[in-house]
């Protein structure tokens, strides 16, 4: 053991400390490969960062932007969306004032019709009446003169005469009528 020491302390060289020509030689080397890596490499990865950074910020204003665009979308929308419901109560009110209107012209339309057929009705009723009375009073004075013949035994033939007799008889019976109507209702 003392031989190994005395033979690495005489002359062989320890691995484990390096030649100072190692480290002059290891130094240049680092220096230089720090010198290339400085010029050529950290400005290109500078310039990837910072397109790197530009497009995320880039990402984040368009996202913004379209953020922004789909509020105001959105805020359009909801006017709108107001502006039709309040479109659709006023045309829903004017409907129904319309519908009101024609419901109202139909009654009216209606009435004017049942005033109508009512007049008309009596406007028949009173000439049938009318015809009625005319039928009558000409069945009335024959009866009336074949009558008033048995009872005088002559014949009343003469169609003047008769007729003048039935028309003064029929009168007569209107006059006696008259106030006995007028005094009912």
């Amino acid at each position: 053991m003392k031989t190994q020491m005395l033979l690495a302390a005489e002359g062989e060289h320890n691995p484990i400390i390096p030649e100072p020509a190692e480290i002059v030689v290891g130094l240049i080397a680092f220096l230089l490969l720090l010198f290339v890596l400085w010029k050529f490499a950290v400005p290109r990865f500078e310039k990837i960062y910072a397109e790197r950074s530009e497009r995320i910020e880039g990402g984040i204003a368009k996202a913004e932007a379209a953020q922004a665009e789909a509020q105001r979308t959105l805020e359009q929308y909801k006017s709108q969306l107001a502006e039709a419901r309040a479109e659709a109560a006023r045309i829903r009110d004017d409907a129904r004032a319309e519908g009101q209107q024609i419901l109202e012209e139909m009654r009216a339309q209606a009435q004017t019709e049942s005033d109508r057929i009512v007049s008309q009705g009596q406007a028949q009723l009173t000439h049938q009446r009318a015809q009625i009375v005319a039928e009558l009073r000409a069945d009335l004075g024959r009866q009336a003169v074949d009558l008033a013949s048995r009872v005088v035994g002559e014949s009343l033939e003469d169609e003047a005469r008769r007729r003048g007799t039935v028309d003064r008889f029929l009168d007569e019976l209107d006059a006696t009528s008259a106030p006995a109507e007028s005094a009912k209702p």
